[in-house]
């Protein structure tokens, strides 16, 4: 039998939910005046995942009608309210253009196979805006998107010393925050295999921000099958590089896709 879903909740299941200040205090507090399953329930949410996410995240054994009185009763306690909806974090259901996956297909094998020769692919010739205009001596902006904290230390220093002012983010909830802080990046470095996120379904979400759809992206990969580069391409990445990353590849690939000397 499927679990019980109260269709009055329906409509708040693609939104995204965090704690109120009462439900912070209540977290903390060391006498709680909830029930357990509230309290369980709480502290899932994090201002990241979506309802329906949270209710997926749930034993079979609880999701039922449960769920939704335990969620309406953090509702009508405070505890919890809905986060305003943000361009880039809010909960989309991307897709892949057929046409984009048609016409990226014989790029798609030109890249591979620079992959395995030279471990970088950079396109060149996807059009973008005028490049913003910047003070004298300002340094360009990296976001290195990233899960493995040695490399994301590794290449963080090295572009630093090469010149680039970076932040880093290893998961879903630091995205966002780096992607809402100023200024706007003049690249993102962006790992395809995250531990709560896809990196195709981020660079879809960058393609669709109004603020961030022209920056040029270049994917990181340890797996540079036909099929990940075809699905880089299609949703408008501008290069690749392969794992483990070597410096020299790096530097090149980020100079020539951001135009530089």
């Amino acid at each position: 039998m499927p679990p019980i879903h109260d269709r009055r909740y329906a409509m708040h299941d693609e939104d995204v939910y965090t704690l109120t200040p009462k439900g912070e205090q209540e977290l903390r507090s060391s006498a709680t005046t909830i029930s357990l399953p509230e309290v369980e329930l709480l502290v899932r949410f994090n201002g990241v995942l979506t309802l329906a996410q949270i209710r997926l995240g749930q034993s079979a054994a609880t999701v039922d009608a449960s769920f939704d009185k335990t969620f309406e009763a953090l509702l009508g306690e405070g505890l919890v309210k809905v986060v305003d909806s943000d361009p880039f974090a809010a909960s989309m259901r991307f897709q892949f253009s057929a046409t984009a996956l048609t016409e990226s297909g014989a790029e798609a094998d030109a890249c591979a196979e620079s992959l395995k020769t030279s471990h970088f692919y950079v396109r060149i010739a996807r059009k973008r805006g005028p490049p913003p205009v910047r003070a004298a001596g300002e340094r360009l902006s990296v976001i290195l998107i990233d899960d493995e904290p040695q490399l994301a230390k590794f290449l963080s220093h090295y572009l630093r010393f090469e010149g680039f002012d970076v932040r880093v983010a290893g998961c879903r909830a630091e995205i966002v925050a780096e992607i809402r802080k100023p200024p706007i990046p003049d690249l993102v470095l962006l790992d395809v295999m995250l531990p709560d996120a896809d990196g195709f379904d981020i660079l879809l979400r960058i393609r669709s921000h109004p603020a961030l759809k022209d920056v040029p992206v270049i994917m990181l990969t340890a797996k540079a099958t036909r099929e990940s580069v075809l699905k880089g391409l299609a949703a408008g990445a501008d290069g690749y590089i392969t794992k483990p990353v070597e410096t020299d590849v790096l530097l090149q690939a980020v100079r020539t896709v951001m135009g530089l000397q």
